[in-house]
């Protein structure tokens, strides 16, 4: 015998609820490519300048762009985890409410709290990008 499956009613109203995270999730694939890009970035420059270190003499502004990159590199480390974390968080929360919907259970409270803290976390994962753009725009300033 097949348990009983939740109304198509309450099955819509699950999903249109879930477009909202839907959109976070999009936002959250987005971010973690432009962060992944740019922490290629980062090392290419880094291995460039350890590179250049070991052939001979190198320009003293260069040799302080090292520790500046390590400090960016590791600020973007830090946004990307808290934005899979975010990404996570927000696929938790679709299946929570899909489960709960198909259980007959209320789901509002729980799924809240979950797209709370996805979105905290998201809102984390762009204040490191930021204070890693900053240094950048810094460094950038430094070197004209």
């Amino acid at each position: 015998m097949l348990p009983n499956l939740p109304s198509v009613s309450h099955l819509s109203v699950v999903i249109t609820q879930a477009a909202a995270p839907a959109f976070l999730l999009g936002a959250v694939v987005g971010l973690i490519s432009v962060l992944i890009n740019r922490l290629e970035r980062i090392l290419d420059r880094s291995r460039m300048l350890n590179g250049l270190q070991k052939d001979g003499a190198v320009a003293p502004e260069l040799r302080a762009d090292l520790p500046r990159l390590e400090e960016r590199a590791a600020l973007i480390n830090s946004a990307i985890f808290l934005a899979i974390s975010s990404g996570v968080s927000t696929i938790l929360l679709m299946a929570l409410a899909f489960g709960l919907a198909f259980a007959e259970l209320p789901h509002e409270r729980g799924v809240a709290l979950l797209f709370i803290g996805a979105v905290g976390l998201f809102g984390a994962s762009l204040t490191q990008f930021l204070r890693e753009v900053r240094i950048a725009l810094r460094i950038t300033d430094h070197l004209r």
